[in-house]
């Protein structure tokens, strides 16, 4: 759920957080690639969810992994996260097994993080006798009997979400995504971006649905991760409609995120509970859970991270709704988006594309492809038709890049299996259900084995 920031200079006006988001702008030649994935941790023994103690805990993953250079991170005794060479290993509420990849130039580049990364993981997890797994939900074990992990966050917010959605703890414990992360020019370039990844999202969100299945039982969704999360806090999550609006800019999301919602300050190495209270009051230096103390950049920073949209906006976007899978998709996010939006004549096209396209459309597209995936209807055509045509543009984008690797290929390899999804209509979702009714004879059981990294 994002790194912590603490700074220690206080501000009072919100033209600093303005400033603070306008100075992610980069000149094309800077822009990077980031990558982050989630992987649900099991007992080889029997399949159940890794706690955060003992022989066979996340603790014990954590500091498997510092043989491989990766630097621990405490919150007071506990091991929360690692840090090597601008990337970093954090863990969401349930364990979740998070990789937060550096800034890269290329896919080709992110590809070879991913695999060091799952190569590192399946070491230390073959030793301690665990896996994991590359889903966009837990798909056997109910909330109950998931774990969670020590950190100060996390109590604040168990707390605090059943007040505002009916799936939030679900979010918060079971789910798990891939998500690329991506730079802009200026603000204009931001908004641009910014529109078009949401409007598109939909269409990501029913490529990558690989989430079917809920404590054992297929629910009825193909992506019930995109479904717990239209039921998770409507503060904070979703589609928000300004983003299409007259106006839209660094400024406007920063009034955006000043209504937010708080969850919590961090100070001293410690959570503060602030839920339900107004980052505008902190400004004012009326905040109730500190009385007379103002905000730093690294309280907005953290703020930041408390958003839950389908893209998000800190110093970079950050591409949102798609289910975890296996290593072979982990790349295909981030070159899907690095197609649409790094070459000028691709994004003109998405952009184009998308621009007639209502905020009532995509939220019901967005909902279609959480039941439907790629069969879901949109304007007498369905969401397979316009992930061809999404695709297509991408692809042209990743070929005009021609960024190559060693053996001289471009980065549009990257996009082969989700063209095979696409061709066939079919998500990975409908692949699960179909083991399931048949050799796997209603057990989510082999799942563990066959989708394991």
């Amino acid at each position: 759920m994002g790194a912590l920031s603490e700074t220690k200079e206080e501000i009072d006006d919100k033209r600093a957080l303005v400033a603070y988001l306008a100075a992610g702008c980069k000149p094309s030649s800077a822009w990077r690639i980031g990558t982050e994935h989630e992987k649900i941790g099991f007992r080889l023994d029997d399949l159940a969810p890794l706690p955060y103690d003992g022989p066979q805990g996340i603790q014990a993953m954590l500091m498997g992994m510092t043989r491989f250079g990766w630097k621990p991170v405490y919150e007071r005794d506990n091991v929360i996260a690692l840090t090597f060479d601008n990337q970093s290993i954090t863990l969401e509420p349930g364990g979740q097994f998070e990789l937060s990849g550096a800034p890269l130039e290329t896919i080709h580049q992110t590809c070879e993080e991913v695999n060091a990364h799952l190569d590192q993981v399946r070491t230390v997890a073959s030793e301690l006798g665990v896996g994991f797994l590359g889903i966009g939900i837990q798909p056997k074990w109910r909330r109950d009997q998931i774990p969670v992990m020590p950190k100060g966050r996390y109590d604040i917010m168990r707390a605090y979400m059943p007040r505002r959605g009916g799936l939030g703890l679900d979010m918060m414990l079971r789910t798990s995504t891939v998500q690329a992360n991506l730079d802009y020019s200026d603000e204009a370039d931001m908004v641009k971006k910014f529109r078009t990844s949401l409007a598109l999202q939909p269409v990501a969100g029913a490529l990558f649905a690989n989430s079917p299945f809920l404590e054992g039982k297929p629910t009825g969704y193909l992506s019930y991760r995109l479904h717990v999360w239209s039921d998770t806090d409507p503060d904070r999550s979703g589609v928000p409609g300004f983003v299409f609006e007259d106006g839209m800019g660094f400024e406007r999301y920063v009034d955006y995120a000043l209504d937010v919602p708080m969850y919590f300050v961090y100070r001293n190495g410690r959570y503060i509970d602030a839920s339900g209270q107004s980052f505008r009051d902190f400004l004012a230096g009326t905040l109730p859970a500190l009385p007379g103390q103002r905000p730093t950049l690294g309280d907005f920073a953290n703020h930041l991270t408390t958003i839950f949209t389908d893209v998000r906006l800190k110093q970079y976007l950050e591409m949102r709704a798609a289910d975890g899978g296996p290593w072979r998709r982990l790349c295909a996010l981030p070159a899907l988006w690095t197609g649409l939006m790094y070459d000028s004549a691709a994004l003109d096209a998405a952009a184009e594309l998308v621009k007639s396209w209502t905020l009532e459309e995509i939220r019901e597209m967005l909902a279609g492809a959480a039941k439907y995936g790629l069969k879901a209807r949109f304007r007498g055509m369905t969401l397979q038709d316009v992930a061809l045509e999404v695709l297509a543009i991408a692809r042209d984008g990743l070929r005009r890049r021609a960024r190559l690797d060693r053996g001289g290929n471009d980065e549009t390899g990257f996009l082969i299996a989700l063209e095979a999804i696409a061709q066939t209509g079919r998500t990975p979702a409908e692949d699960l259900l179909d083991a399931y009714h048949g050799r796997w004879k209603r057990s989510v059981d082999p799942l563990f084995t066959e989708y394991a990294y």
